[in-house]
């Protein structure tokens, strides 16, 4: 396990306390800011958790661009109790993972797990797939393709909880994880990061089903050829998301 140190991936402004009264359909939430309910972006369209959005405690980041139809967005919620004052957020903002990535890659937070980058670059195109990076060394490359799990969150008597079945689709996963065990066999390494922003325990695939065989089958095969499966640990606050430790995951024995 690493621990990381240095700077964190600082927003330009400082995060808005508020609380969620709903989740009316998958891109709105309305929020109470300030005694006045206004509808905010979410920005994960799928389940998050199995919470019920009722006085649920969020940080929004408020929009620059004027004409956009909702202000805010919200970052990330708390599962601790509205009345708290030092909570702890869990971020939902997955569209900002590889940015917050990015800026770690950048300033040498990954070393333990990478050695000195000296190249980053995001979105490029490996075989049918498009992989969020592909890193440079002075001898080597790799691919690594960042994964920001959201489907199952800690569990907290402070706000309600309601199971809801899955719908998720691992096509494009499944092919993801073809592309880089092929590119393995050219010499380059290979890596899936699971992000969490928020201190998570080490992940654990669930046992193999009807409903998760293919994807199970397909991280299987891909672990065998030499994929690498991490775990990267943040902590988002109303300042700025810092990477706090980071290690690697032996999914399948």
């Amino acid at each position: 396990m690493h621990t990381a140190f240095g700077s964190g991936y600082k927003f330009a402004k400082a995060l808005e306390e508020a609380i969620i009264k709903s989740r009316p359909n998958r891109f709105l939430m309305n929020v109470d800011i300030g005694g006045s309910i206004v509808q905010c972006h979410c920005p994960t369209t799928g389940r998050i958790g199995d919470i019920v959005f009722e006085d649920v405690p969020c940080l929004l980041s408020k929009a620059d661009t004027p004409k956009r139809k909702t202000k805010y967005t919200v970052e990330a919620i708390s599962l601790d109790p509205i009345q708290k004052e030092a909570k702890s957020w869990i971020g939902i903002n997955q569209a900002k993972t590889n940015s917050y990535l990015e800026h770690f890659l950048r300033t040498g937070q990954f070393n333990g797990m990478l050695g000195n980058v000296t190249e980053v670059n995001r979105e490029v195109k490996l075989g049918k797939s498009r992989i969020d990076f592909s890193l440079g060394f002075k001898v080597g490359n790799a691919f690594l393709e960042a994964k920001s799990p959201l489907t199952e969150l800690p569990f907290s008597t402070n706000v309600r909880h309601q199971k809801r079945p899955s719908m998720a689709s691992f096509d494009r996963l499944i092919k993801h994880f073809h592309d880089l065990a092929e590119t393995i066999d050219q010499g380059s390494r290979a890596i899936v990061l699971l992000c969490y922003q928020y201190n998570a325990p080490p992940f654990r695939p669930p046992p193999m089903e009807k409903s998760n065989e293919r994807i199970e089958k397909a991280a299987m095969f891909a672990e065998k050829r030499g994929l690498e499966t991490w775990q990267a640990n943040m902590e988002i606050d109303k300042y700025a998301v810092s990477l706090i430790r980071y290690f690697r995951l032996k999914l399948f024995e």
